[in-house]
C-alpha cells in the first residue's frame, strides 16, 4: 500500500459556491478519498459533490454549526472508510490544493515521528482586489519551522488528532490553535514547511466583512483564554488583555485624567496609537514586509482592538447568560 492510500482528506463548506468546486476538483487531481461535510448549504454544494463522486455528510441542522464540528464529522465518515487511516488532510471549502503538497507533507510526517502537524504557505489567491484580501495574504505568511498553531488547513497524524479527542466541536472559532494546544501538551509537535499548500479566496471587500472577521478573532481570543489561560502557557491571556487596554482602558483612562491634567491627557490617545503603530510598522519591516504592506498590517493592528472588543464582549454574555455562541460570518457568496 503507497503512502498516499494511507490518508484521506476532509473538506468543509457552506455555502462556497464556485469556491467548492474548486476545492473539490483540485483534490479530485490528486486521486485521493475526499469526504464533503457540509453545513445547511441553500446553494449546489451538496448537488456539485455528489456529482463529482465525492463522499458527502450533511450536517444535523439541529445542531448549531461549527467549523469544529464539521472537521470531527468528516474524520469519523473517513476512518469508515479508510480504517487504517494514518494521516488525514484538512482543507476549507474557499481553498484549493496546490500541486505537490501531499506529497510533501506526507514525506515531513513519514520522516518526523515527533510532527504531529504539518502546514505550508496558504496563500490568497485574489490579494490584490482589495486591501482586506491584502491583510489575510499578509497574516498567513507565518515563518517556516515549528510554530505553536496551524490554520483551516494542515495535515495531521491520525493517532495524534485521536488521542488529543479532535477538534472542540463547540467553538466557534479559533478551534485550530486550540487543538494544536493540547497536541503540543501531549508532546507533538506543529510544523510549517517551505512550500505552497492552498490558495484561499477570500472574497473580502467590504469594511464590514473586515470588522466582522476581526470580531470573531476577539471571540476566539476570549474563549481560549477562559479555556487555557491558567495553564502555563497562559493560551490568548496576553492578546485579550491587550485587546482591552488599547480599545477600552485607554479611553478609560484619558477621560479618568482630563480634570487633572486640564485636558492635555487627550493627547494621550494618538500617541499612544501611533506608537504601537510604529512599533509594529518596525516589527513588520524586519519581517521582511515591503514598506506598503507593513503600513497596511500596522494599520489593521490597530484598529481590529475595536471590532475585537466586540468579540471578547460577546462571548463574555454568553458565558454570564449561559447561552450557545453565535456564528459570525464575514464571507458571500
Amino acid at each position: 500500500m503507497s503512502k498516499l492510500e494511507m490518508f484521506g482528506v476532509v473538506a468543509i463548506g457552506r455555502n462556497e459556491g464556485n469556491r467548492l468546486r474548486q476545492c473539490l476538483l483540485s483534490l479530485q487531481s490528486e486521486g485521493v478519498i475526499i469526504v464533503y461535510v457540509d453545513s445547511g448549504s441553500t446553494d449546489d454544494s451538496v448537488a456539485f459533490a455528489h456529482s463529482v463522486g465525492v463522499h458527502v455528510i450533511e450536517l444535523d441542522l439541529t445542531i448549531p454549526f461549527t467549523a469544529a464540528r464539521a472537521r470531527n464529522a468528516g474524520f469519523d465518515y473517513l476512518l469508515t472508510i479508510v480504517p487504517n487511516l494514518e494521516w488525514v488532510q484538512f482543507i476549507d471549502g474557499d481553498c484549493r490544493l496546490a500541486t505537490g503538497w501531499l506529497q510533501s507533507a506526507v514525506s515531513e510526517l513519514t520522516a518526523n515521528p515527533d510532527v504531529v502537524v504539518v502546514c505550508g504557505r496558504r496563500r490568497e489567491e485574489f490579494a490584490g482586489d482589495s486591501i482586506y484580501n491584502r491583510l489575510c495574504d499578509i497574516e498567513w505568511n507565518t515563518p517556516v519551522g515549528e510554530a505553536k498553531a496551524c490554520g483551516g488547513d494542515s495535515m495531521m497524524r491520525v493517532s495524534a488528532f485521536k488521542k488529543v479527542g479532535g477538534f472542540n466541536p463547540v467553538l466557534i472559532a479559533g478551534e485550530e490553535p486550540e487543538l494544536c494546544l493540547r497536541l503540543r501538551q501531549i508532546g507533538g509537535k506543529i510544523m510549517r514547511i517551505d512550500g505552497d499548500m492552498t490558495w484561499h479566496d477570500a472574497r473580502m471587500t467590504h469594511l464590514s466583512q473586515w470588522w466582522k472577521r476581526s470580531q470573531r478573532a476577539g471571540h476566539a481570543y476570549a474563549e481560549g483564554a477562559w479555556l487555557h489561560g491558567n495553564t502555563p502557557e497562559r493560551h490568548w491571556v496576553k492578546e485579550s488583555l491587550s485587546i482591552w487596554f488599547w480599545s477600552l482602558g485607554l479611553i478609560l483612562l484619558t477621560v479618568a485624567t482630563l480634570r487633572l491634567t486640564s485636558g492635555f491627557s487627550l493627547l494621550l490617545i494618538p500617541m499612544a496609537y501611533s506608537w504601537l503603530g510604529y512599533k509594529i510598522y518596525t516589527y513588520s519591516l524586519g519581517s521582511g514586509l515591503t514598506f506598503a504592506d507593513a503600513a497596511l498590517f500596522s494599520c489593521h493592528c490597530v484598529f481590529c482592538k475595536f471590532p475585537q472588543l466586540q468579540g471578547q464582549i460577546q462571548f463574555l454574555l454568553t458565558r454570564l447568560l449561559k447561552r450557545q455562541p453565535k456564528l459570525v460570518e464575514y464571507k458571500g457568496v
